[in-house]
């Protein structure tokens, strides 16, 4: 225990270190002054300076992506937080363990309705797991110990406590000790197990759906282990990290996080159906009804008990750590599948396989700058290189030629903030300065966050950067003719507000502007001379790629 007191505004630095938290992302504001004057002061403890909110929070997402662990978020007062809300609500829909802390003027002041005041608790309830205000000096590092706990313990998210100036200027005695995070590698019962492979074994049209808690336990070999047993279809649902590597012959891509249609459209005919580390399903427009054939067993493992029939109905629901419970029934499976059950298994493996290398002989490269430039990316590189992909509507052609094969090396945009593949790439290179990082993003999202280019040139942060350029807000377009035909509304020209092609927005010139550098492609000779000289450039670098 520590006997003598300090303000509380330096203890609160020894607790974020103790709990390994020896990074801070943010963007400065008078209430906090005091607490940035003590972070400028302490020891083995470094403040990342962002432009703006969001890129600070898309920053500390990407760092905690990037490390598996959780990363601390500093914002100012209500109207930085306010700033700060779409991209927690990336973090909160993708389970990213943010420690988000914002100051105000005091508790003192909480009368005087004054400048700046405001209900921060109320404005960051909705977006993270949990959200409090200290307002007792004795109580600072207890609450932020309370917070890392919940912010790692899954399901995983976001956490918010404002810290309030007159709080932090208080002495502080408390003893500065790691949180204790329990641990949740929980296995089922061998019963439940037994009843998981009865359900699942002989099914003739198997078919799971992964998700991110996937990568989080670490089961990515276990899941692999159990697709291939039942010769399973492999669906990830709006996942973001690799849980099953793409070559792998089994595993079919992704629902979407659109149309509900498309996703009963997969499911539809499948007589079993095992859903691992994923809620089910997460689209902006789902499908009200049970998607899943009638009969259709449906077995579903995940830590988070919220999400396990959530929606539609399930036979068996297993609260338990996907790696342990995957382990446990790919052995019942090994056991109890008949031999041919085994071979019919077997011939949907083989029939995958051969389809998967058709697919390889007749993918061709088409000639365009985009396709040209990831060619030559994927070849100088041998595709050692971390992605952080943001792409949208031009994600199918960075995986085809950086496919999502090792866990780390991806990380695909979630939650549907707009902006974080950049912010997203930088917190990557943080997190790994010995590896090579690339943001993909469309020109829609690099607008919204391009200020994070400033903060990978001011501490010399070697990211690259890919814009996406087609000029317009691509997937809309997408969606509203999905829109259009649902309804029978003849095509006609997309609406206005969709474009961004005028002004012409030059971002190899926004690049150098912000202390970084740039080059534009238009034509597909240009693309193999931009890759030598982004790999060539010692800092961050900008690629304006025109589709």
């Amino acid at each position: 225990m520590n006997a003598e007191a300090t303000p509380g505004r330096e203890r609160l630095i020894e607790q974020f270190k103790a709990d390994g938290l020896k990074v801070m992302f943010g963007n400065p504001g008078t209430v906090e002054q005091g607490f940035l004057d003590a972070v400028d002061a302490a020891a083995d403890f470094r403040y990342v300076l962002a432009l703006q909110e969001t890129v600070a929070a898309g920053i500390a997402d990407g760092y905690a992506r990037a490390t598996g662990g959780a990363a601390l978020l500093q914002l100012h007062s209500g109207v930085g937080l306010g700033n700060g809300i779409g991209m927690l609500y990336q973090s909160l829909r993708g389970h990213t363990p943010l420690v988000v802390v914002a100051g105000d003027a005091g508790v003192r002041y909480d009368a005087m309705d004054a400048q700046m005041a405001s209900d921060l608790v109320a404005m960051a309830r909705p977006v993270t797991k949990y959200a409090t205000r200290v307002t007792d000096p004795r109580s600072v590092l207890r609450t932020v110990r309370r917070a890392v706990k919940i912010a790692l313990t899954p399901p995983r998210g976001p956490v918010f406590v404002a810290l309030p100036m007159d709080v932090l200027d208080e002495l502080n005695s408390e003893p500065v000790l790691p949180a204790t995070v329990p641990l949740t590698d929980v296995a089922p019962s061998p019963a439940s197990v037994g009843r998981a492979a009865a359900l699942l074994a002989g099914a003739a049209r198997p078919v799971v759906l992964a998700g991110d808690g996937v990568a989080l336990s670490g089961a990515q070999a276990e899941l692999v282990a159990v697709a291939e047993l039942l010769g399973a279809d492999v669906f990830e649902v709006d996942s973001s990290e690799v849980n099953i590597a793409a070559s792998h012959p089994l595993r079919r891509g992704q629902t979407g996080h659109m149309f509900g249609p498309h996703s009963k459209e997969l499911v539809g005919n499948a007589d079993a159906v095992l859903i691992v580390g994923t809620y089910v399903f997460p689209e902006v427009f789902p499908e009200l009804e049970n998607p899943f054939r009638p009969g259709a067993k449906v077995v579903h493992i995940d830590l988070n008990a919220y999400e396990i029939a959530k929606n539609h109905p399930v036979d068996l629901g297993l609260a338990a750590d996907p790696r342990h419970a995957l382990r446990a029934l790919a052995g019942v499976l090994e056991q109890r599948l008949t031999p041919a059950q085994r071979a019919a298994a077997a011939a949907r493996l083989d029939v995958r396989t051969r389809e998967r290398a058709r697919a390889e002989l007749a993918a061709d490269d088409d000639g365009t700058p985009m396709a040209v430039f990831l060619r030559t990316l994927a070849e100088r590189t041998g595709r050692d290189l971390i992605v952080f992909d943001e792409a949208l509507t031009t994600s199918p052609l960075v995986t085809r030629y950086l496919p999502p094969e090792r866990p780390g090396d991806y990380h695909l945009t979630r939650g549907g903030s707009l902006g974080v593949g950049f912010p997203g790439a930088v917190g990557a290179k943080l997190a790994h300065p010995d590896r090579l990082v690339v943001g993909f993003a469309g020109d829609g999202g690099t607008m919204y966050t391009h200020q994070a280019l400033w903060t990978a040139a001011r501490y010399g942060i070697d990211a690259k950067f890919v814009v996406c350029n087609n000029r317009k807000y691509r997937l809309l377009d997408d969606n509203i003719a999905q829109y259009w035909r649902e309804r029978d509304i003849a095509e006609h020209p997309y609406p206005g507000s969709f474009d961004l092609a005028h002004p012409e927005i030059d971002f190899a010139g926004l690049a150098r502007a912000l202390g970084a550098d740039g080059t534009r492609v238009e034509k597909p000779d240009e693309a193999v001379a931009a890759v030598a000289r982004m790999l060539a450039h010692p800092g961050p670098y900008l690629v304006d790629i025109q589709i």
